[in-house]
């Protein structure tokens, strides 16, 4: 397993916050498929699904809160 970059933590986390693909890119001035791609590849290295879309509407599964409140832990500090 490789490990997740701190980018990867931060794109995530900010997908997570607001649910959104294409706000998390504007906070972070990245394009929305580069968004997408970071959270592609993290679940890959993770095997696991992070979120799970009904229609247009984003939800984190229980993986991806477990991740959510690791994330918070370790990036919080470095703010």
């Amino acid at each position: 397993m490789l490990p997740i970059t701190l980018r990867q933590l931060q794109v995530f986390e900010s997908v997570a916050r607001h649910l959104s693909h294409s706000k998390a890119a504007a906070e972070l001035f990245l394009s929305q498929p580069a968004v997408s791609m970071q959270i592609k590849q993290t679940e890959e290295t993770l095997g696991l699904a992070l979120f799970e879309q009904e229609g247009k509407k984003l939800f984190l599964t229980e993986a991806g809160r477990e991740l959510l409140r690791y994330s918070r832990n370790i990036l919080h500090p470095l703010e």
